[in-house]
């Protein structure tokens, strides 16, 4: 990248947009955006209340101190070291210094983060990835020492869940075969009880987003996220679905994870000669691994469409963050003491093989150096950028909407609606185009709140460039008041009496958020305090 600019993955636009969108209200003194104020060319999307924070506010912060075409590989750099952290940690308490660096190097640097960086740019999955190991290395932690390590499982696993949606669903499921995997080889039930405290715990630290993402999913049109090709029925590996481009893509990710497996397994048989030095931990990689696997392919529908939630991960091959997780650490076990010239070799010949694949990817990947510099331009002037499906208010066809600098078959402008007159507000800053004999002044224009005036001397109706949502409220001379929707869009249109008035839009909190942050915040006291019980509890046993 340093060479190259940055790979244009399949979701790069869309992770940079919302980076840039994000600093900019920080710059308007938003500290916790919800919506997305130049989605849809300026109409805004509430993408912020759906999309996990983590990936948005590190990009956000890294180019509020960076130049932004430096962000992305900062961002990906960031990532895979704290995944090479993540890992050398649970490495280093089963096998010795340097089979754990070996281990933390290959997570790193595995073949699925490099089909993220270079083929997908789903910088908040490869966040979220990063943190798999410390899930599985606090949950063994609750195995052993019980209720004292549930504070750090809860945390870790909140965090997973405030990275990316998709990975957290794979973390929830993985958490839960960890916690059965340890009560089968200890024949013991003892760890599901505090196992559980601690999820329940985590869904609490994180309900500040989930509980608002959950219960205004009934306002926007969410199921657009598992629609055409991104049900998971369209891409298990080896797919046959009618898309050439998508067909391509499909069978790179295949043969990555093919590979995999295929190491993984060869890798297995001979870490379980060792088996004793980690007994739980091999049995609970051998499930997570045999898991991984079975949900790649076809045979596992059933399971996507009857597990709750499971099909909001979309591509079954997302199972791989896990999978590569597992051959990280099966191959840095599989070295042994006794045959150390051919262990080094093996893991030569492995890290030769990703290297290769990482070249073949990086001469494959997309390199674009305007989608930066575009971006920018376009948030800066006003014009904004495009909107995700599956953020669009209920009732609102995103594609009709106007400003669309690549739709040429309309203007670019608000189209006027039947009778009262239109008086058309741009939300490019405060440039405003009023209908005739209407003045307009703005007085404050932000992405939460829009206040202006308005004098008319007929009646006339304010067609705003912002679209419906129930976070809306209208208030005109300091009355709330109802407006109108157009039919095909959802767009605010306000009526107004002759007259001179003051307009006041603002986006409220609604009692979901409010809620959500009451829970994360009593979740975080109650946390501190079972930390503070056990801190004492420790040092009165020392002094004893």
């Amino acid at each position: 990248m340093f060479f190259l600019g940055n790979a244009s993955g399949h979701d790069f636009q869309f992770h940079l947009a919302s980076w840039m969108d994000v600093a900019g209200q920080w710059r308007e003194g938003i500290a916790y955006p919800r919506l997305a104020e130049w989605a849809n060319w300026g109409f805004g999307e509430p993408r912020f209340v759906f999309y996990p924070p983590a990936s948005w506010m590190t990009g956000a912060a890294l180019g509020s101190v960076l130049p932004w075409r430096m962000v992305p590989g900062a961002f990906i750099w960031l990532a895979l070291v704290a995944a090479g952290m993540s890992m050398w940690k649970l490495a280093r308490d089963w096998m010795a210094g340097p089979q754990a660096v070996v281990a933390a190097v290959l997570f790193a640097a595995n073949p699925y983060h490099l089909v993220i960086a270079y083929y997908r740019s789903d910088f908040a999955e490869l966040l979220a990835g990063a943190l798999l190991p410390l899930l599985i290395w606090a949950g063994l932690g609750v195995a052993r020492e019980g209720w004292r390590r549930v504070p750090l499982l809860s945390v870790v696993f909140a965090s997973i869940w405030l990275s990316n949606a998709p990975a957290a669903v794979i973390a929830t499921y993985s958490l839960g075969l960890i916690l059965v995997t340890t009560c089968a080889v200890r024949r013991s039930f003892r760890p599901l009880v505090p196992g559980a405290a601690a999820i329940a715990a985590g869904f609490g630290l994180a309900s500040f987003y989930i509980l608002p993402a959950a219960w205004e999913q009934r306002w926007v049109q969410i199921g657009q996220v598992a629609g055409e090709n991104l049900r998971p029925a369209e891409n298990f590996l080896f797919t046959r679905a009618n898309d050439a481009e998508f067909v391509l893509f499909n069978w790179k990710v295949s043969w990555v994870a093919v590979g995999v497996m295929v190491v993984s397994g060869i890798a297995a048989v001979f870490a379980a000669r060792r088996r004793r030095d980690f007994r739980e931990l091999w049995w609970i990689l051998a499930a997570l691994g045999t898991v991984s696997v079975a949900l790649m392919f076809s045979p596992s529908a059933f399971l996507w469409r009857g597990l709750p939630e499971l099909r909001f991960v979309q591509f079954p091959w997302r199972w791989l963050a896990v999978l590569d997780l597992v051959f990280a650490f099966f191959v840095a076990a599989a070295m042994s003491r006794a045959q150390r010239v051919a262990s080094w070799l093996a893991i030569l010949i492995v890290f030769a093989t990703i290297v290769a694949a990482g070249r073949a990817m990086v001469e494959d990947a997309w390199w674009d150096s305007k989608d930066v510099p575009d971006m920018a331009s376009g948030i800066r002037s006003g014009r904004g950028y495009e909107g995700a499906n599956e953020y669009a208010p209920v009732g609102c066809d995103r594609w009709e909407l106007p400003g669309d600098p690549d739709d040429t078959a309309r203007p670019a402008d608000v189209s006027p609606v039947p009778a009262p007159p239109i008086a058309k507000i741009e939300l490019a800053s405060d440039t405003l185009v009023p209908a005739k004999g209407v003045r307009l002044h703005v007085l404050r224009w932000s992405a939460e709140r829009k206040v202006f005036t308005a004098e008319t001397p007929a009646p006339v109706t304010l067609a705003l460039r912002l679209v419906s949502y129930p976070g809306w409220e209208v208030n005109v001379d300091g009355k709330k008041t109802r407006a109108d929707l157009r039919a095909d869009t959802s767009q605010i249109l306000l009526p107004l009496a002759p007259g001179a008035h003051r307009v006041d839009v603002r986006f409220r909190r609604t009692w979901d958020r409010i809620a959500g942050n009451a829970i994360s915040a009593l979740s975080a006291v109650t946390l501190l305090a079972f930390v503070g019980v056990f801190r004492r509890r420790r040092s009165g046993e020392s002094a004893t």
